[in-house]
């Protein structure tokens, strides 16, 4: 499927891109398209082989299934996944690749869209085993008056990174008093965060990843929030509770959600303690959140020492590590993966911001 490696004569679309196309998700009857010529581009490779689906008319060529198409620097996408996990910021990455710190936000935006397709999609038939760690990661976007938490599901046996959400938080802490007036003042003109937001978030990860469990184990800290989400689901659910207080070493029940803390902590430069790169936006969060789970799955080891396995290994997904060139094989299309409510509020980049006055929503007609 890598345009860049195989020869244009010797590809093969595999279906219909249009979604529109009645051979775009049916495979069952043979699919009639022709080859319509080729056409010049200045990177490697030069010559694009252009086809023509006979059924609905739709040209396309053979980068329309590759994952830098329709880019005019498609070597980023590969430097910028590693880099990205590697701690390093946003204009960090402008400078090291010479390109604007705009492109680098887009880029960042499609390569978050494509690990959550491609996660979604490595999972379609997976089912958890043993007992799930659940968490909240404490973060802010624009300022530290919008504080949000991720919550975070992994698997206690695989260390497997399951799933995600996000809930927007009020201010809470010690504050001085301009801190609270400011913070009074915000919440007239902007609103206040939903005080059951923890509540319904969390209900939402674990239906996501436990929507087809007659039964599971839960551990998790003490937040008052979680039992709630818990006697939502439709599963009977063991929920385990360690105090937050307790050591947080490798004898404690929570430590595989501890060490993703960790992980998260080290390799996503916006969520470093003291740092001036937080999240303007709690999209961009989860976009970058995205790509770290693709990496801590497939590709990272579970541990440095002891297991040369990754979680997606060790839970019999994959029969090797990936590589990037693996991550970035073919590209991925929204309209033959079904994304979870959450998740797809993710790619259309549907999660607002409500500080900053304008929040671009990912409309494009034919991009991915």
């Amino acid at each position: 499927m890598d345009s860049a490696t195989t020869s244009p004569t010797a590809f093969r679309p595999p279906f219909c891109p249009n979604p529109n196309c009645k051979h775009h998700n049916d495979s069952s009857q043979p699919w009639p398209y022709k080859r319509a010529g080729f056409y010049p581009r200045l990177t490697t490779p030069h010559r694009i082989q252009r086809f023509t689906c006979l059924s609905c008319r739709r040209s396309f060529s053979s980068q329309t299934f590759h994952t830098s198409y329709w880019l005019k620097r498609p070597d980023l996408l590969s430097q910028l996944f590693m880099k990205t996990v590697g701690g390093m910021a946003n204009r960090q990455l402008a400078r090291d690749l010479k390109v604007a710190p705009s492109t680098i936000d887009r880029q960042l935006a499609r390569l978050g869209r494509h690990c959550l397709l491609l996660h979604t999609r490595l999972t379609t038939h997976a089912r958890p085993t043993g007992p799930l760690v659940l968490d909240g990661f404490a973060a802010f976007e624009f300022s530290q008056f919008y504080p949000f938490d991720h919550h975070l599901l992994v698997e206690r046996d695989s260390s497997f990174f399951w799933h995600f959400t996000d809930s927007p938080l009020r201010r809470r802490g010690r504050m001085t008093a301009a801190q609270k007036r400011r913070r009074q003042q915000l919440e007239q003109r902007l609103g206040r965060p939903d005080p059951k937001a923890v509540e319904h978030d969390v209900h939402k990860l674990l239906q996501t990843v436990l929507s087809q469990e007659a039964a599971a184990t839960v551990r998790s800290d003490d937040h008052r929030a979680y039992p709630r989400a818990l006697r939502r689901l439709g599963c009977q659910v063991e929920h385990l509770v360690t105090p937050s207080v307790a050591r947080r070493d490798a004898d404690n029940p929570l430590f595989e959600i501890n060490l993703l803390d960790l992980l998260i902590r080290h390799s996503q430069a916006n969520h470093r303690r003291e740092t001036i790169a937080w999240s303007k936006r709690r999209q961009g969060s989860a976009e970058r959140l995205a790509i770290l789970l693709v990496w801590r799955n497939y590709v990272k080891r579970r541990w440095e020492k002891r297991c040369r396995q990754t979680p997606a290994m060790v839970k019999g997904l994959l029969a090797r590590p990936w590589q990037v060139a693996d991550v970035l094989k073919q590209r991925l299309f929204r309209s033959r993966i079904a994304l979870c409510e959450r998740w797809d509020r993710y790619y259309r980049r549907a999660v607002l911001t409500v500080a900053l006055p304008h929040n671009r929503a990912h409309q494009l007609k034919y991009a991915f």
